[in-house]
């Protein structure tokens, strides 16, 4: 019995790799990948001119790690467009006041005045909670 198992198993894998030989069953055409796209000439770059790095010199493309931080997260100096300008005019570009953390400190700010309880308790110490009270005022 073990070996007629053994005997069919073998008939099995070979059956199924006789399936992938090209004399027959999968022998399909398939495209070339790399034919697909023709490769562009070699161009001589037309400024004979350049003038090869000095040895040591900072790279004139990398900034200071404080500017590249900058370009990140605001863009850069890129230009904007002609629908980005007018969108930034009509929503008020040119007559915004300063950001809030410009006039945060500022003496003009009005600020309101919510009494001396809620300055006691945001200038509470820190602690658990149990024993913590408004002063009164005397």
């Amino acid at each position: 019995m073990r070996k007629a198992i053994t005997i069919v198993a073998v008939l099995g894998v070979a059956a199924s790799l006789s399936a992938c030989a090209k004399s027959g069953g999968y022998d399909r055409v398939r495209p070339d990948e790399f034919a697909v796209v023709r490769a562009q000439p070699l161009v001589i770059p037309p400024d004979f001119a350049l003038v090869p790095p000095q040895p040591g010199a900072a790279r004139p493309q990398d900034g200071t790690a404080q500017n590249q931080a900058l370009d990140a997260m605001f863009g850069g100096s890129a230009m904007r467009s002609a629908s980005e300008n007018s969108t930034l005019d009509s929503a008020g570009r040119t007559g915004a006041d300063q950001g809030a953390r410009s006039t945060a400190g500022s003496p003009t700010t009005n600020v309101v005045d919510k009494g001396s309880t809620t300055r006691d308790i945001v200038a509470a110490p820190e602690g658990d909670g149990k024993d913590a009270r408004a002063a009164t005022p005397q």
